[in-house]
């Protein structure tokens, strides 16, 4: 094990300090970090900044280069692939928090980790995947829950991560931003593992979660700001829409084109918000959101984009046949584990990775989900492919 350099340590120590005296008085210090398991070395890294270190080193994390964002099975460079996504929503979180006081390194880490449960096929995989799981028994599956049982629970060969509580609980609960252009952070939840634990077994399917710190609720809004417009510039590349058929209003107060609406719609959250710079917060300052105008353009443009993308059987002929490769997939998987449990030690076996302890303490069905919620899209058409599905081809569209 390295020793910790004291010149180094003496630097964190300074940067601990200097958080107290620059970041808003509602900002969440990195001092404040709590884990599940206590660990001897610290190191020269910031708490919040070793775990945005480690999801970028996840197994999970690298797996999002070729994960769907909105359009799958489409051979073109230029289309936002979920690895993009994530990074967008890190910048544009991490831009309007260090104008907010905000701590930057608790934005990266949440940013980077929010959707690394997604499965293949984006949120369409994400509704194929929950109902199979409720055919076989188990919880609807739920992307955000996924991550946090990725980064906490099967990582490192079960050991999980031990991201702290602020960052897992800002990946929990970035989900569900519908029509919602503000939030006040859940302070009063008590900040421990086992409340954690159990918001996850019981509550996590709630659209009513909120983040317990604003970092996690800056997220949670930039989130929306970084797919808004960058679905709109996919969309016309792809001939589904023209950049003239943007509602009017929407037009008018952020603009036509990605880059005008992040700048809109940022400027705004920022502007809205200074409040969070004040010394002394009043009773009403504790909250993060867009103006009212610029909050009700957005929601008429996210109407629009579900209305005019996500919805359009145009861009996604081939959910019918992904649909039968997963259900075929999810069958075999099972009959696997079920019918020849030993073979899974081999390396052919979709489970010769995992631990023992792994496989005691999840049913067949839960193991199936983990496994194929991991995969990437070019891998699950590879496993569908010599399973014998129907595999749809990719669409060259440039």
């Amino acid at each position: 094990m390295n020793k910790e350099s004291p010149l180094l340590a003496d630097v964190r120590d300074q940067l601990a300090r200097e958080e107290k005296s620059c970041l808003s008085p509602l900002a969440c210090l990195s001092q404040e970090k709590i884990r599940r398991t206590k660990e001897r070395q610290q190191g020269y890294r910031q708490p919040f900044a070793k775990d945005a270190d480690r999801i970028l080193h996840s197994k999970a994390y690298t797996r999002y280069i070729d994960k769907t964002q909105v359009f799958s099975l489409i051979d073109n460079d230029h289309i936002t692939h979920r690895v993009l996504h994530v990074q967008l929503v890190s910048r544009i979180a991490r831009t309007a928090g260090r104008f907010l006081g905000l701590n930057e390194d608790l934005i990266e880490a949440i940013a980077l980790g929010h959707d690394i449960g997604h499965p293949p096929f984006g949120h369409e995989g994400e509704h194929i995947l929950d109902r199979l799981c409720q055919a076989h028994g188990l919880p609807g599956f739920r992307h955000n829950i996924q991550s946090v049982h990725f980064l906490d629970r099967i990582e490192k060969q079960g050991r999980g991560w031990n991201l702290s509580l602020q960052v897992l609980d800002g990946i929990l609960c970035h989900d569900g931003e519908a029509n919602r252009t503000a939030l006040v952070p859940e302070r009063s939840r008590e900040k421990t593992f086992s409340h954690f634990d159990q918001l996850l077994e019981q509550d996590a399917f709630s659209k009513s979660l909120v983040p317990m710190t604003l970092e996690g609720c800056l997220v949670r809004l930039a989130d929306t700001v970084a797919y808004l417009g960058r679905d709109i510039e996919d969309a016309i590349e792809l001939d589904l829409i023209t950049r003239q058929e943007i509602p009017e209003t929407c037009a008018e107060i952020l603009g036509k084109s990605n880059g005008t609406i992040v700048h809109n719609l940022v400027s705004d959250l920022i502007s809205n918000n200074l409040h969070l710079r004040q010394n002394t917060p009043g009773p009403c300052s504790d909250c993060i959101g867009f103006s009212e105008q610029v909050g009700d353009a957005l929601l008429e443009l996210k109407k629009f984009n579900y209305e005019r993308i996500y919805r359009n059987p145009l861009f996604k002929p081939d959910f019918k046949r992904i649909h039968s490769c997963y259900e075929q997939l999810f069958s075999s998987y099972l009959d696997q584990l079920v019918t020849d449990p030993l073979s899974q030690k081999t390396e052919r076996s979709f489970g010769h990775s995992m631990t023992h302890t792994y496989r005691d303490n999840h049913a067949p069905a839960a193991i199936v989900r983990d496994y194929l919620a991991g995969m990437t899209d070019n891998f699950f058409l590879h496993q569908a492919e010599l399973l014998g599905c129907d595999v749809p081809e990719r669409r060259c569209i440039s």
